[in-house]
């Protein structure tokens, strides 16, 4: 029988999109008032691959990522996940904008050798954990890339995302270098 051991820290990740700039410095800071400071950002992506989200949100999206110093335990993914559906109402909420939806905000984490986002959409690859929100598989890093599902989203297909979840994974790395921060 094998031992139950506890799964290792894994680094949090938020990905912000929106027209506005303002929307996403509004995530940013709100995101570091609940999870603490953002240890690397990613530049600013035009989100072009798609225009599923132009009815709800607008034309001309920017997508950034954010990744978290405090690595957290997986199992936190679903509070995540709910707690940033509050934060895209929230904003919503604010009247700032005339779309119905200026704000998405897709948390995920890294480890090592993958990519999970949740998500509160059922399909038959994705795994349910609890309370609605599913983890969906996005990428794995095999052969020193990053590789895409079946199922990966357009972007995520994306060159310049590679290297910066390349940076994540290796600031990660460095993280677990540092025993005495998991003992």
């Amino acid at each position: 029988m094998a031992l139950v051991t506890p799964h290792r820290p894994v680094l949090l990740l938020l990905a912000a999109f929106s027209r506005y700039s303002e929307a996403i410095a509004w995530a940013r800071k709100t995101a570091e008032d609940a999870w603490g400071p953002v240890a690397l950002q990613s530049d600013l992506f035009d989100h072009r691959e798609t225009n599923y989200y132009e009815a709800t949100m607008g034309a001309d999206l920017k997508k950034t990522f954010f990744a978290f110093e405090s690595l957290v335990d997986p199992a936190e993914l679903v509070e995540c996940k709910e707690t940033s559906n509050q934060w895209e109402i929230d904003y919503q909420q604010l009247g700032k904008h005339p779309e119905s939806r200026p704000l998405n905000l897709d948390p995920g984490y890294l480890t090592e050798a993958k990519l999970i986002l949740a998500t509160t959409k059922d399909r038959d690859h994705r795994i349910y954990l609890d309370r609605s929100i599913y983890a969906e598989n996005t990428l794995f890093f095999h052969r020193g890339a990053w590789q895409p599902r079946p199922w990966t989203y357009p972007d995520y297909l994306r060159a310049d995302y590679h290297a910066f979840f390349d940076r994540c994974r290796e600031y990660l790395r460095q993280r677990y270098q540092q025993p005495e921060e998991f003992a």
